[in-house]
């Protein structure tokens, strides 16, 4: 478990543009290394904010988009090309203007597809093509991502694992479906925190007035199972990454010397 380390920003502009070039170099850093990179991408606002601030950095042509892994870490169980599916958001603010080997995104399955309506066999699907692409040996069969991005929710959910809902207590499996979510619609897919926990880098994002409760509860001291976000770390490093308003409520004690 790596103890939380805390960027503030002005706002939720410069949060982004600043975390997309946090970004691209880790990717590179990862490039250059291994050859590849493996990221877990986030969804909504924050999330969207990062994708769309990569789209137009001056830097993201150092990226090698073609020896991109590219993950979810939750997704909205609704059919192919909605609206509402992180994936289709992500196309729409970055993935279509990058050229990725489409064999390296990895979206989670949507409804009417392959598995119908059946969203627990969807979630095990995604869970056997993660070990696939797992390093042999690995403790928990997924692979060794570089960063996992999470959205927090203004309840404390990262992915779609929310407070006191069963998900958020799974310590086995590393993918499961979620029904009767509290934030529509209410048939997600989501990794779990044993999944989450196996990324070198946990990245947290929150923006905005909404997320400061959640940021200082997480933050605080909380439990897992009351505040997800507080259960979401990495191996090496977990990183929040906030804006001023975000942070609005955080204890001196926790809150950066400086900000940028």
């Amino acid at each position: 478990m790596s103890t939380p380390q805390l960027v503030v920003h002005r706002d939720k502009e410069l949060m982004a543009q600043a975390a997309a070039a946090r970004l691209i170099t880790k990717i590179v850093d990862a490039q250059s290394s291994r050859g590849s990179a493996s990221i877990v991408l986030t969804g909504g606002r924050n999330g969207n904010g990062l994708l769309a601030a990569l789209a137009t950095a001056p830097a993201r042509d150092a990226v090698d988009w073609s020896r991109l892994d590219l993950w979810w870490g939750d997704e909205r169980f609704l059919p192919e090309g909605d609206p509402d599916r992180n994936v289709t958001q992500a196309r729409e603010a970055l993935l279509d203007s990058v050229p990725l080997d489409p064999k390296r995104v990895h979206a989670m399955p949507a409804s009417g597809g392959e598995f119908g309506s059946d969203v627990e066999a969807a979630a095990e699907a995604y869970a056997e093509e993660l070990a696939r692409a797992a390093e042999a040996g690995a403790k928990t069969p997924v692979p060794s991502f570089d960063v996992l991005m999470l959205g927090v929710g203004p309840d404390t959910h990262v992915a779609s694992l929310f407070p006191e809902l069963p998900a958020v207590r799974e310590t086995s499996r590393t993918v499961v479906g979620v029904h009767g979510a509290p934030k529509p619609p209410p048939t997600r897919v989501t990794l779990t925190l044993p999944a989450i926990r196996a990324a070198k880098e946990v990245w947290l994002l929150a923006a905005g007035e909404d997320k400061a409760e959640a940021a200082a509860i997480a933050l605080s001291g909380a439990g897992e199972i009351q505040a997800p976000a507080a259960g979401a770390y990495g191996r090496s490093r977990t990183l929040w990454l906030l804006d001023q308003p975000a942070a609005s409520q955080l204890p001196r004690a926790l809150y950066p010397p400086a900000t940028a």
